[in-house]
């Protein structure tokens, strides 16, 4: 039984491989596993963490879009068309006015000048 349990140890200390344990047997020194060195991940860290960070579908956010919106947002919009055609109408008779004025203020710059030319006639 002895030359059994010798030759079962034999046959398992053939796969044994030893990686942190330091033996002090001569025989189990040479099973020892040479200490791996670290290879270098810095690379193919950086790889995916740029995977990890798609570009921004959406470069500028609205903020708009983001808040509540106003109870009465539906009267506004509904109403805007009617505003613009309102605006239209309202430039177009601040423009009339402003010509007229302008119109009546050429008339009395003309006369003035007509009445200045008389008096000057008038004075030689």
């Amino acid at each position: 039984e002895e030359k059994m349990g010798t030759h079962l140890w034999r046959q398992t200390s053939e796969e044994l491989k030893l990686r942190n344990y330091m033996p002090e047997d001569e025989e189990l020194k040479e099973r020892r596993v040479p200490k791996a060195k670290p290879a270098s991940v810095e690379d193919k860290v950086k790889d995916q963490l740029e995977a990890a960070n798609p570009e921004p579908v959406i470069e500028e956010v609205d903020l708009a879009n983001l808040a509540p919106r106003k109870p009465d947002w539906d009267l506004k919009r509904d109403v805007a068309k009617k505003l613009e055609k309102l605006e239209r109408r309202t430039q177009k008779a601040i423009a009339e006015l402003i010509r007229e004025r302008l119109k009546g203020s050429e008339e009395e710059l003309a006369g003035a000048v007509g009445a200045v030319g008389v008096e000057e006639g008038d004075s030689d």
